[in-house]
């Protein structure tokens, strides 16, 4: 049991988690190399709230324990998921009593072999952490909620945007009221659950559209009432196929009655308006997608490679939107220009960089984690190497080959590229298209296009959910059941 908190004595609270969204539809099984893993002054150093300057210095002990996130992909094999959890349990044990933790999870993590992996992990924190410490769990709105695992926490909270801008924000909401609740003595607030039956791709619910604006605009509101703690919505995970994978609403508190009220009210809007989501851009095939950009004058024009988006939990690694863009003849003759980045293939990059810029080579691009098979498989890419950029501090090494009007950069290691600077010295504003493997685009890009499109490829975060096959999901569960039933949306008080 922590010792009771008095004057003059700090808070000992610890920080750590394991954060990773993982397609269970993606080739891709996430390793321990695919984590970053900090632990001691460089965990600390993640949060601006955690410094000695900082005004809960005064009252709280930040504990570094360890902390393990990974840019989003397949399941975690079971031996990385098992040396995380193992290190995460055993220094809350060696850490000693700790009044509580600031959980920092995605939500939506899947383990080779296991149905609930963020319950099983949480399990196995509180049994580590004992009954008496509070939980507090900062999460990713695209989690998965089960009531196993909200059983086990005190407190927990997720994103109210999408594209993620307040990430850091939602962190520090986690860790000030944990430090609320335990400085006060309240100890644990009321938890309302209930969990509503629809999976929707976070394309559908963006919160730059309503109906998320509004719905997510009225946490904030929520959490303000006397009586109310926090609020939150998670959409779900769409791209897992597992039971706990649906909406949910959450609402703490100390006033039980309100809490519940409050839920249900949110759940019934979320389930009124599910018909109303709707794609955050314009959305075609990728033939579709890029005839529309070329018959355009907007410049430069982007198009999503969403099926295959690696910060969703795609591999990355398909060639088959190169393979739509060289079948194009104006694109595939120069005269029209498009960038397409950035498809994981090291072995493509290994013979480009012993090539040499200006060589001529040919590779076979695409398919190292999903194989020949997978949408078109490989693809025999004859063109020049433009530029080599050796030791990306995520990307690995990084090769650009044009081939007529396109330019394809490759990666040895699988990478998002979401700000200009991504793209290192190839300016993405100087080509016709830009093709990037992303769903909705994340701030910068979005400022950057002068037009764009959302192009419903396949891949492992296929948008057309239904073309994925689910077989493990809980049914009935719109939109994959149209005309289901009202379902129950009464709150459990945990």
């Amino acid at each position: 049991m922590a010792p009771p908190i008095s004057r003059g004595r700090r808070l000992r609270i610890g920080i750590g988690g394991m954060h990773i969204e993982s397609s269970t539809f993606s080739p891709h099984r996430a390793a321990y190399d695919d984590f970053r893993v900090t632990r001691g002054d460089e965990l600390l150093a993640r949060y601006d709230w955690t410094r000695p300057d900082g005004d809960l210095a005064e009252v709280v002990e930040w504990v570094p324990l360890v902390h393990a996130v990974s840019l989003p992909g397949g399941p975690v094999d079971p031996a990385t998921y098992a040396r995380v959890k193992a290190e995460l349990t055993d220094r809350i044990r060696a850490a000693g009593p700790l009044d509580g933790l600031v959980y920092d999870i995605h939500g939506a993590m899947s383990v080779v072999g296991l149905e609930d992996a963020e319950g099983d992990l949480t399990d196995a924190v509180r049994e580590a952490i004992g009954p008496d410490a509070l939980i507090s769990a900062a999460m990713d709105l695209h989690g998965n909620v089960s009531r196993r695992f909200a059983d086990r926490l005190d407190l927990l909270t997720a994103h109210r945007l999408a594209p993620h801008e307040d990430a850091w924000e939602t962190r520090e909401r986690a860790a000030r009221k944990l430090v609320e609740r335990l400085v006060s003595g309240k100890g644990r607030p009321h938890i309302a659950w209930v969990q509503i039956p629809v999976l929707l791709p976070g394309e559908k619910t963006s919160t730059r559209l309503e109906p998320a604006t509004s719905l997510y605009g009225r946490l904030a509101a929520v959490e303000a009432l006397d009586g109310v703690v926090d609020a939150a919505i998670w959409v779900g995970y769409a791209w897992a196929d597992e039971p706990r994978c649906r909406a949910t609403v959450v609402v703490t508190g100390d006033d039980p009655a309100l809490v519940v009220d409050q839920a249900r009210s949110l759940a019934r809007e979320y389930w009124e308006v599910r018909r109303d989501f709707a794609f955050v851009g314009p959305t075609g095939s990728a033939d579709a997608c890029i005839a529309d950009a070329l018959a355009s004058p907007d410049r430069p024009f982007l198009i999503s490679d969403s099926g295959d988006n690696p910060t969703a939990g795609g591999a990355g690694d398909l060639a088959y939107m190169l393979r739509r863009l060289l079948a194009h003849d104006d694109l595939a003759a120069g005269r029209a220009t498009a960038l397409h980045p950035g498809i994981t293939d090291p072995a493509a990059v290994a013979r480009c960089f012993a090539a040499g810029v200006g060589a001529t080579v040919t590779v076979a691009v695409g398919g190292h984690f999903s194989g020949a098979e997978a949408h078109g498989g490989p693809y025999d890419l004859v063109g020049e190497v433009v530029a080599l950029r050796p030791g990306d501090e995520v990307g690995g090494d990084l090769a650009a080959v044009r081939c007529g009007g396109v330019t394809v950069l490759l990666t040895s290691r699988r990478k998002p590229f979401h700000r200009v600077a991504d793209f290192g010295e190839l300016d993405p504003r100087t080509y016709d298209l830009v093709v990037v493997k992303i769903g909705y685009l994340e701030p910068e890009l979005y400022e950057m296009a002068a037009d764009w499109r959302l192009a419903l490829t396949p891949g492992g975060v296929d948008q057309d959910l239904l073309r994925l096959g689910h077989r493990r999901v809980v049914r009935p569960l719109y939109p994959f059941d149209e005309e289901m039933s009202e379902p129950d949306l009464t709150p459990v008080l945990l």
